[in-house]
């Protein structure tokens, strides 16, 4: 009876340290989140904006956070992955952000892995504390009356400074095209 006991305890006392063990691991890899580059464009990103860095939720205010969380959750708010182009390879947009309110500068970024090396490109430039998202294809119309209209192939980039405009960016095979959705 003692043995068997022994055992028993002996089994719960190795499955408890596998999961410590386990736990351990993770916390040694750190934190996983929205807002985690991928690997390799981490690098990129730091050598070529040294001083800026991913919007994310914390750098949002109370209202603009609540009208993020409301649309896309728990999600980065500055970064997001999209096949922009449409063949399949990993692109992401992303907005970086430099200084302090209210003197803050935002560039919306879109960098594709093209042969193992990044192909980063700066699709827009403000100020504030915009975020981005991706939406599907579709038609977008411009704002005013006489603007253009895109009909998207591909998903496409929604660049946003809340409360203030938002833009639709596609690529139409050759360039990409944008319109205001709101101003």
């Amino acid at each position: 009876m003692n043995t068997k006991r022994e055992y028993i305890t002996a089994k719960w006392l190795i499955a408890f340290g596998l999961c410590l063990f386990v736990a351990a691991l993770g916390a040694a890899a750190g934190p996983i989140t929205g807002c985690t580059l991928p690997q390799g464009l981490d690098n990129e990103i730091a050598k070529k904006f040294p001083s800026a860095h991913l919007v994310s939720l914390a750098d949002l205010d109370n209202y603009k956070k609540k009208l993020y969380k409301k649309d896309h959750g728990s999600r980065c708010p500055g970064l997001v992955k999209v096949n922009f182009y449409g063949d399949g390879k990993p692109t992401w947009a992303l907005v970086l952000i430099a200084g302090e309110n209210p003197k803050r500068k935002a560039e919306l970024i879109v960098a594709r892995q093209l042969d193992g090396a990044w192909d980063i490109r700066s699709l827009e430039t403000t100020d504030g504390t915009p975020v981005v998202w991706r939406d599907g294809p579709g038609k977008y119309e411009g704002l005013y009356v006489g603007d253009k209209t895109i009909h998207a192939t591909n998903p496409v980039i929604v660049f946003c400074g809340y409360g203030s405009w938002a833009i639709v960016y596609a690529w139409n095979g050759k360039e990409v095209e944008k319109v205001w959705l709101s101003d």
